[in-house]
């Protein structure tokens, strides 16, 4: 008769592999989308000594134009690029689905030409629009001194 092999003690040693090549797949996907998910169109802002904190434009649902340094529009949420003529009756229907804030955000270029930004704020007023907010960024004064 053949003697019985006895089998190998069970392993209790947690293998971390699959778990590290898994999260390894997840920052890879974060690493390329983060970039996608910035809400409108890249522009240079305009720079100012004192701005006011806008937390509001920072909402998933904020109405934001961006004007581009070439003249070209874009609304935002969507991203949608649009002449100046055609924001009043997108912009009521974006209004009209939100309820509190009824604040349209502009993100001018600081090399945009002066006669299209007052194309838009034109054509937001047309669109019955009281609140406009302007995005701008802050110059950061050499002579402060930072606080850790």
């Amino acid at each position: 008769m053949a003697k019985l092999q006895k089998a190998a003690p069970p392993v209790s040693d947690i293998n971390v592999t699959p778990m590290v090549d898994v999260m390894l797949v997840v920052l890879i996907i974060f690493m390329v989308i983060t970039p996608m998910l910035s809400k409108g169109t890249n522009v240079d802002l305009v720079k100012t000594h004192n701005p006011k904190k806008m937390t509001e434009a920072d909402r998933e649902d904020a109405v934001l134009v961006a004007i581009t340094r070439e003249g070209n529009v874009f609304l935002s949420p969507g991203n949608l690029r649009m002449s100046a003529d055609q924001l009043p009756g997108k912009v009521k229907d974006l209004q009209a689905a939100r309820s509190a804030d009824k604040t349209v955000y502009i993100k001018a270029d600081q090399r945009a030409r002066w006669e299209s930004v007052t194309d838009v704020i034109d054509n937001l007023r047309s669109a019955g629009v009281d609140q406009l907010g302007l995005i701008t960024e802050e110059i950061q004064d050499k002579n402060k001194r930072s606080s850790l």
